[in-house]
């Protein structure tokens, strides 16, 4: 069934739009993700302009890791005390965001802004989770090469305003989790994803997480950061279609359910490898159609340009 979406101006199909945002409500309960990843390449792919998918989908991911979260909550895997330290950092890391998101558009750059982000971010972070969980499983299968060092202490650590988080078993600064909390929290505004990508592996390399608190903490503060997103990019950018947003939600809400069990079965090197490669895959697709030339190069547009 075709649904008209007022804000993107065209019509999309109802059951298609459902399913994707299933498929990224099960990624984002699966591997601790907000799923913007993909869900906004998405929407670009099926014709929705890339300004609309950005404000649309952050809506999407508030439900999705609501949903996820609560999967955790029940299993003890949320530590609320770090998830609130990088909470503080991401509101003010969204709300310079969504500045800048406003100037972009106004300058009329913000489509080549949001493909060349993506490309950039998910081709070296996906990269890199890809190479590090392939080493991590060679080494699980080579046992006498050693394990080497569970926990590898950086300059970072010794950063002053320290605190401890018990859930997590860490005494390290709090300008650490609320400096990724803030990167993760411009990523919110400028490319609609909830920065998980960035997060996850952030925590765990960074932080020393343990890897088994490391999604539900994520997804607790990705749910806070995407609607603070989503309700700064409909008061000063006008780029939330509530229709769109309504599929996106019911979808993904019923995904996350299923994601968070289905991650259960995965080794924390294997659903690792599994996202990087999703990732890598997005940005490949992405960098593509940045380079190759459109099959219509002019196209007539009325109204006020987005």
């Amino acid at each position: 069934m075709q649904v008209y979406l007022p804000i993107a101006e065209m019509s999309v199909n109802s059951l298609g739009v459902l399913i994707m945002g299933w498929l990224v409500g099960f990624l984002s309960g699966m591997f601790g993700v907000g799923g913007g990843f993909l869900m906004t390449p998405l929407l670009i792919f099926i014709g929705v302009p890339p300004a609309v998918a950005v404000g649309t989908q952050s809506n999407q991911l508030v439900a999705a890791s609501v949903s996820g979260v609560l999967a955790h909550w029940r299993r003890g895997n949320v530590d609320v005390k770090l998830g609130t330290v990088m909470l503080v950092g991401g509101l003010v890391g969204t709300s310079i965001g969504v500045w800048i998101f406003g100037v972009l558009q106004r300058l009329g750059q913000i489509d080549v802004a949001i493909g060349l982000s993506y490309v950039f971010f998910l081709g070296i972070i996906g990269s890199l989770m890809l190479v590090e969980s392939v080493r991590a499983m060679l080494r699980r299968r080579a046992p006498a090469a050693g394990r080497g060092k569970l926990h590898h202490h950086i300059w970072l650590h010794g950063l002053p305003l320290k605190m401890r988080f018990h859930r997590s078993k860490l005494y390290i600064s709090a300008l650490l989790p609320a400096a990724i909390g803030a990167v993760g929290g411009m990523l919110v505004a400028i490319m609609g994803i909830g920065g998980g990508f960035l997060l996850v592996p952030a925590m765990i390399y960074l932080l020393n997480m343990p890897t088994a608190l490391v999604a539900g903490t994520s997804l607790y503060q990705i749910i806070f950061t995407t609607a603070i997103a989503t309700l700064l990019h409909a008061a000063t950018n006008n780029t939330v279609d509530v229709m769109l947003a309504l599929l996106l939600l019911i979808g993904g809400v019923i995904g996350a359910q299923v994601g968070t069990k289905a991650g259960g079965y995965l080794r924390g090197e294997q659903a690792r490898a599994l996202l990087g490669f999703l990732v890598v895959a997005v940005a490949a697709r992405l960098a593509w159609d940045l380079v190759v030339p459109p099959a219509d190069l002019f196209t007539v547009a009325t109204g006020v340009p987005r």
